[in-house]
């Protein structure tokens, strides 16, 4: 029985090690579609993660599930709710990618723990402990430090930590497991999403008759390269503690820093540096706080987070 545990234990971190992994690993994808514009990169994203999770639905037999949150009336303003932000969200991350924001965009994740704690005390009155408070508020020095230094707030990652923060407030009130979930916000927007490619296909501006076969590949795969950390994030999520995945959850910001400076050769000064440095003592604070407050909490459930960009 123990080695029966241990075992679920491995697995478990080996799924979460592949999502979060792959979730950093994402901007070389959208860099091999930097020739395409970030809006059409998002509607193929959009269209084909409709695609590809609708199909797994199908296979594995949950297509009630997805119709009768559909007929939910209550469910479709906070699904449109839930679109628009992943949309907001996707949208500009792809932007901040192929745009040479990468460490910027990674900033934004590195952030969002501290922006949902600060959600969650504004809009479901939870509770704000001083640690919590103390780390919120290093956070927002390194935001400050760089936005005098630079002369600019750095909205890339303020969109990015408040459109995925406001997301999983809004996920909370849905409570659909993450395929599932995946499923109804892109069928919401999906037809708006299948109309701008073929508006852009019409009056000549779009990228399918221009590029090459693997690009084309590429954005068809979209959808794959979206919905396969999810479903390997579910399967984590279903063995680990909440405080093992918290952990985790810094794999893939941190990888794509590290693509932004190594790989992409990005500027990181002594500002980023000293930023950085600020958010990232904060993370430890907060992460340390959190974790004494989970010891004895249960595994978590694949329905109780969202899934990242």
């Amino acid at each position: 029985m123990k080695n029966s545990k241990l075992s679920e234990k491995t697995l478990g971190l080996v799924y979460g090690l592949f999502a979060f992994s792959a979730w950093g690993l994402l901007p070389l994808y959208w860099k091999m579609l930097n020739q395409i514009p970030a809006d059409q990169i998002l509607a193929h994203r959009i269209l084909w993660s409709f695609v590809f999770v609708t199909t797994i639905i199908i296979f594995l037999g949950k297509l009630n599930s997805l119709r009768d949150y559909l007929m939910n009336r209550k469910n479709l303003s906070i699904l449109l709710i839930c679109s628009v932000l992943i949309s907001l969200n996707w949208g500009t991350y792809i932007w901040a990618v192929n745009s040479n924001f990468v460490i910027e965009a990674s900033m934004g994740y590195y952030m969002l723990p501290l922006v949902s704690v600060f959600l969650g005390v504004s809009f479901l009155k939870e509770k704000f402990n001083f640690w919590q408070g103390i780390a919120v508020g290093m956070a927002l020095i390194g935001v400050v430090i760089m936005t005098v230094q630079y002369g600019r707030i750095p909205w890339i990652a303020l969109v990015l930590a408040i459109t995925f923060g406001l997301y999983g407030l809004t996920k909370k009130i849905l409570q659909a497991e993450p395929i599932i979930g995946l499923a109804l916000e892109t069928a919401i927007i999906a037809p708006v999403a299948l109309g701008y490619i073929i508006f852009r296909q019409i009056d000549g501006s779009g990228s399918l008759g221009s590029v090459s076969l693997p690009v084309i590949l590429l954005l068809l795969g979209s959808g794959i390269a979206t919905a396969t950390p999810l479903l390997w994030f579910a399967e984590s999520a279903k063995r680990l503690e909440l405080s093992t995945v918290g952990f985790m959850e810094y794999i893939a910001p941190t990888i794509s820093l590290l693509l932004g400076v190594f790989v992409f050769k990005e500027a990181f000064t002594r500002i980023h540096l000293i930023s950085f440095g600020f958010i990232w003592m904060a993370l430890v604070i907060y992460t340390v706080s959190k974790t004494r407050n989970i010891k004895s909490a249960e595994p978590l459930k694949p329905k109780e987070r969202p899934h990242q960009a």
